[in-house]
């Protein structure tokens, strides 16, 4: 790799941590003197690398005008929701066809060794983090390396909205109330893969990722409330 690779690889991993935490609020334009500034980075890995973010989805750019953060809003959430749920379902039905009963059985080995953590865990970061990493775990098993892409970026982009939607779950009532259904689901998608059942898993998925849905319209309004009022909870 040589060095201009290595500097722009730097400045997107930098940019692309800050665009998944909205560092640059919702439809904002993007100052590039300062960013080059603040990395220490010249426009022309800076250019690429804001570029590359516009391919992912994390900004958008708009010719004469540059580079703006993507929009927040609970029209797009939905987006990224039925766009999830389309790759997951996929990737569950290819599983049950190509996935060896080793590497399912693997999936709920990791499932006996994080419940525990899970259900008594305070840390809503990990949580999610847990809850990812099944997610693309099973990914895997579906040897498909292109779903597999699709859902890391999916997840990239719906981390914020997620994380503001499990710490708001959490205050409600303790973890174990809410998750353990949860938990079951997983299961309940592992256990039709081992027996080949593609529409149970594939249902099972659906439903697992969609009952969070109907909460995205709230996870937005809190998520406006933590970037524009510094504090706000």
């Amino acid at each position: 790799m040589s060095k201009t690779d290595s500097n722009v690889d730097r400045v997107y991993e930098k940019l692309r941590k800050m665009a998944a935490n909205f560092e640059f609020k919702p439809d904002a334009r993007i100052n590039e003197s300062a960013l080059s500034t603040e990395l220490g980075a010249s426009r022309t890995p800076l250019r690429e690398a804001l570029n590359r973010l516009v391919a992912e989805g994390f900004l958008r750019f708009q010719s004469g005008k540059g580079f703006f953060c993507r929009p927040l809003s609970p029209a797009r959430i939905m987006d990224l929701y039925e766009a999830r749920v389309a790759v997951e379902t996929e990737i569950v039905r290819l599983a049950c066809k190509r996935a060896a009963d080793a590497d399912i059985r693997a999936v709920q080995d990791y499932l006996d060794a994080t419940e525990p953590d899970y259900d008594n865990c305070e840390d809503p970061l990990e949580l999610l983090r847990m809850d990812e990493t099944y997610h693309m775990k099973v990914a895997a098993l579906s040897q498909n390396e292109e779903l597999q892409r699709t859902l890391a970026n999916i997840n990239d982009r719906m981390r914020y909205i997620r994380l503001i939607d499990l710490k708001s779950l959490r205050g409600k009532s303790p973890v174990s109330n809410h998750e353990k259904a949860q938990l079951s689901a997983h299961r309940i998608v592992l256990n039709a893969m081992l027996a080949r059942d593609a529409d149970t898993a594939s249902r099972t998925m659906r439903h697992h990722i969609e009952r969070r849905l109907e909460e995205a319209t709230e996870a937005v309004r809190i998520a406006y409330s933590q970037l524009y009022v510094p504090g706000d909870d």
